[in-house]
């Protein structure tokens, strides 16, 4: 367990790693595994890239953003402008269906609608994360499978198996009609992180709980 100076210093460390990431705009707290992030950033893809550095260092067990997004003039973008942008991004993805539909309110991206599968809702925020002008992305996509779960419970574990990233003898998997829920302990956010991502990939799971510790 790392001590509370150190995990400051090793997040700090990160950002300052993190080329999309303008580090010195970023305070650092930590205690007892529990990271702090605030300042001020120019877009939401850059904050979304300080809190994703901030989760790879180990020995950390939870992240608290405090970082606010305020916009350069030259990247304020109208509702209207965003919303179209956004629409013509998810239509020209092959991985996002058509069933997704995008709200903008004063830069607000909210993403609603259906898909089959996990990445399809995840690929679409990548998608819209980036765009000039946004202020913050809600996911609110359901995913919705056409197959029925089967098997979920030793697809998943065989899943976890294979992933060099995982030490899956430390997780425990529950299924209950296409939910999944994780409990156990992982040494990395990102450890936590490619768990929940290979439960998402089993045919037929509608829903992921990750009660995965970080120790």
């Amino acid at each position: 367990m790392k001590s509370d100076a150190q995990l400051k210093s090793d997040v700090e460390a990160e950002l300052g790693w993190e080329p999309s990431v303008h580090a010195e705009q970023i305070g650092v707290s930590a205690k007892n595994g529990v990271v702090e992030l605030d300042g001020q950033v120019g877009s939401f893809s850059e904050k979304w890239a300080a809190e994703r550095a901030a989760m790879r260092v180990s020995s950390v067990k939870a992240l608290a953003s405090e970082i606010k997004v305020v916009l350069p003039s030259s990247a304020t973008r109208t509702d209207e402008d965003i919303a179209r942008a956004a629409k013509n991004y998810l239509q020209w993805n092959y991985w996002v269906p058509d069933t997704v539909k995008v709200q903008v309110s004063d830069g607000w991206v909210t993403l609603s609608g259906k898909a089959e599968w996990q990445y399809q809702k995840e690929e679409a925020e990548r998608l819209v994360r980036p765009l000039l002008g946004i202020k913050g992305v809600s996911n609110d996509i359901t995913v919705s499978p056409r197959v029925k779960p089967t098997d979920v419970k030793v697809k998943i574990e065989d899943a976890l198996k294979r992933n060099a990233e995982i030490d899956a003898g430390q997780i425990q998997i529950e299924t209950s009609e296409g939910r999944v829920t994780l409990r156990g302990t992982v040494n990395s956010w990102a450890e936590r992180t490619a768990a929940e991502r290979a439960a998402w990939a089993a045919p037929g799971v509608t829903g992921v709980d990750d009660f995965i510790t970080v120790v």
